[in-house]
């Protein structure tokens, strides 16, 4: 019987050992980005991010195509407050919210913003019809990461 608890135990410690060898080798996750209206959210990471090193445009690119089906979406009524919050490494590099690949805000380095939910269907601020990209670019001076959404108006 002591042979075969022994066999066991070596055979539970080398699973372990292995899958703590599988998790060593994943890359490591990118920050989050996450849009709120009312109780709804969502959250994404983003396959546009170099953790800190400068993205080029053609890099860029994909993340800023609106037809994407990786981007997630949310509903906003024109009359609800969006809220944007970010991961306090996206802070520490500033971070600004973009309208259809245009800077809509400044560069801030807090983690959190609001925004009223009309200026996103409002062609005063570039919008047009019933869904707008909306993307969180990381960096002042050079673009280190994007995060985008889609809001749809809701009905």
């Amino acid at each position: 019987m002591t042979a075969l608890r022994s066999r066991r135990a070596v055979a539970a410690l080398g699973a372990v050992s292995a899958g703590l060898l599988l998790l060593s080798a994943c890359s490591k996750p990118t920050p989050l980005a996450t849009v709120t209206v009312g109780t709804d959210s969502v959250s994404t990471e983003t396959d546009c991010y170099n953790d800190g090193k400068e993205i080029t445009t053609a890099q860029a690119a994909p993340c800023l195509d609106q037809k994407s089906k990786d981007i997630k979406s949310i509903k906003v009524d024109p009359d609800d407050t969006v809220r944007f919050g970010v991961d306090p490494s996206i802070a520490d590099q500033g971070w600004t919210i973009l309208m259809n690949g245009q800077p809509l805000t400044e560069s801030s380095k807090k983690t959190y913003r609001t925004i009223p939910g009309s200026v996103f269907f409002n062609a005063q601020y570039g919008a047009s019809g019933n869904s707008t990209l909306v993307s969180i670019k990381e960096g002042e001076s050079k673009v280190t990461g994007l995060w985008s959404f889609k809001l749809e108006k809701a009905s």
